[in-house]
């Protein structure tokens, strides 16, 4: 049986989660609105990523015979000064999850709870992941920002993203 204490931590982990889902559907928005339906589709996808590890806590939660509290979510920016700001915001979040995560997995050391520690290794590989992405993204978004062929070029290529 899972601690009270990594339960309810895991419940406001799902609520992050849910939270970037929606972020980034709303900069998907945002790169919609812009005419860059390639940066569009890559934040939708990253969207659905940030579902799925919501999802994957939830189960485990269940699988742990925890109760899984929806928290509410809070709403998202709908817009941003610039693609730049949006992708640096992006960064910057995702910057962010990886501490929540790292909180996790101290909680889970200081509980001595070896299968939640366990399970959080897979998000600390794909927090590993997620920032090199966006900050790769963001480098190349500073290059081709001032130059609409560069800026055009980069959208298609980011909307060749598939989804896992």
């Amino acid at each position: 049986m899972i601690d009270i204490k990594m339960a309810e931590a895991l419940n406001k982990q799902i609520n992050e989660e849910l939270y970037s889902a929606y972020l980034y559907l709303s900069m998907s928005a945002y790169f919609e609105t812009l005419g860059l339906n390639g940066f569009a589709k890559w934040m939708r996808i990253q969207s659905k990523e940030e579902l799925g590890h919501a999802m994957k806590i939830y189960d485990y939660l269940i699988k742990q015979n925890a109760e899984v509290k929806l928290l509410q979510i809070k709403e998202p920016p709908h817009s941003w000064d610039s693609l730049t700001h949006a992708i640096e915001a992006a960064y910057e979040h995702e910057k962010y999850i990886t501490g929540k995560i790292n909180e996790l997995v101290t909680l889970s050391e200081n509980l001595n709870d070896r299968a939640t520690n366990s399970f959080l290794q897979w998000f600390i590989d794909e927090q590993v992941e997620e920032e090199k992405n966006t900050y790769e993204l963001l480098r190349k978004v500073k290059m081709a920002e001032k130059h609409v062929g560069a800026l055009l070029t980069l959208d298609k290529q980011v909307g060749e993203r598939e989804e896992d």
